[in-house]
Parts: C-alpha cells; sequence; structure tokens
C-alpha cells in the first residue's frame, strides 16, 4: 500500500466561485453579518491566504456573493422559464418554482434584514426591478393593458415579500405541506388571469 493512502485529501484549489458560495450558505443559515473570513476559512478547510487570493476585502467577497446570487436566480428561475411560450403557464410555472425553493428565499429575507448594508442595497434594488419586470411583461403578454399589468406585478411581489416576512422573519404562518399546496394554488387562481 502507497504511504499516501492514509493522508487526508487536502481540498482542491478553491475559487472565487467556491468562496462565494460558501458565504451564500453562511448568509442563507446566520445571516449576512456572520460572513467572516477566518470562520469561512476553517468551514472550507484552508487559510485566509487562500481568501486574499481571489479577494482584497470581505466587501469584495460579499459583492461576488450576491452577485453569484442574483446570476443563480436569472438561471434557475427565469432560464428555465422562457421555454415555456404561452404566457399564463409560464407565469403558473414560475409560482409552482418559486414557491418550492427555500433557500433563494431565505437568503433573500436575510439581505432583507441587511437592506440598509451599501452592497445588499444595489443588488436587491436590482433584482427586485428585473423581478418586476418579468412579471409585469408576463402579465401584459397574457393579456392586460400595460397599466393593470405593472399593478398585477407589484400586487404579487407584494405577496411574495409579504409571505416571506410572515414566515421567514416572523415565523407564522407555519403551513403543513397541504395547506402551502393550497395557498399556491389560491395565490395562482387569484392572480394569474385566466
Amino acid at each position: 500500500m502507497p504511504a499516501t493512502a492514509n493522508k487526508p485529501e487536502r481540498p482542491a484549489r478553491l475559487s472565487a466561485e467556491d468562496w462565494a458560495l460558501a458565504a451564500l450558505d453562511v448568509i442563507a443559515e446566520q445571516g449576512l453579518a456572520a460572513v467572516a473570513v477566518e470562520p469561512l476559512a476553517r468551514r472550507l478547510g484552508v487559510t485566509k491566504g487562500s481568501f486574499y487570493w481571489h479577494f482584497p476585502s470581505r466587501e469584495a467577497l460579499l459583492v461576488a456573493a450576491l452577485e453569484r446570487w442574483e446570476a443563480i436566480e436569472q438561471e434557475t428561475v427565469f432560464g428555465k422559464l422562457e421555454a415555456i411560450s404561452d404566457p399564463r403557464s409560464r407565469l403558473r410555472a414560475l409560482f409552482q418554482l418559486v414557491a418550492h425553493e427555500l433557500k433563494p428565499h431565505i437568503i433573500y429575507s436575510e439581505l432583507l434584514k441587511a437592506l440598509d448594508h451599501p452592497v445588499v442595497q444595489p443588488v436587491l434594488h436590482r433584482v427586485s426591478q428585473q423581478r418586476m419586470d418579468y412579471l409585469a411583461a408576463s402579465f401584459r403578454q397574457s393579456g392586460l393593458p400595460r397599466i393593470d399589468a405593472q399593478n398585477r406585478a407589484r400586487l404579487t411581489y407584494a405577496a411574495y415579500v409579504g409571505f416571506l416576512q410572515l414566515s421567514l422573519q416572523l415565523g407564522q404562518p407555519r403551513l403543513h405541506q397541504e395547506e402551502f399546496e393550497t395557498y399556491v394554488d389560491h395565490v395562482m387562481a387569484t392572480l394569474i388571469p385566466a
């Protein structure tokens, strides 16, 4: 047996994206304030030197993490939906997808708590505007006049943020799976034009 067979494997060289994704995990688990270089390095099994190879500061890491979160949102949510040509079906798919993705909601909720942070505010503004624009365009494509589509988009987004505030930040309502599915169906029936 070779002498190296019993040595623990060192992690492969980490990329900036590895650090950004780890920072997102920490934001989801403990909030923005918990993102710190030393604990992240321990979590990833590397030294702080690896961090400084990629980032000059914690703020730079936060920027990279939030940009990565924004890109993931674009890829996993809107990217998947573009193949659906019917706007009502696309809206239903969007509501179902969003309703069943927990980690992005937790990250979003944690970022809402840190809205006064200079790195967070522009990203949340941009993400919210992209989401509102997407919703308004989808409602417009489903036959609503422009103003009605914009108002429906605002109402939809307000319902999303409000539900997050109630469930993640205030701990209510705690719906069982069947109740939650009934709620999602009700939201779709209420907000998506027939």
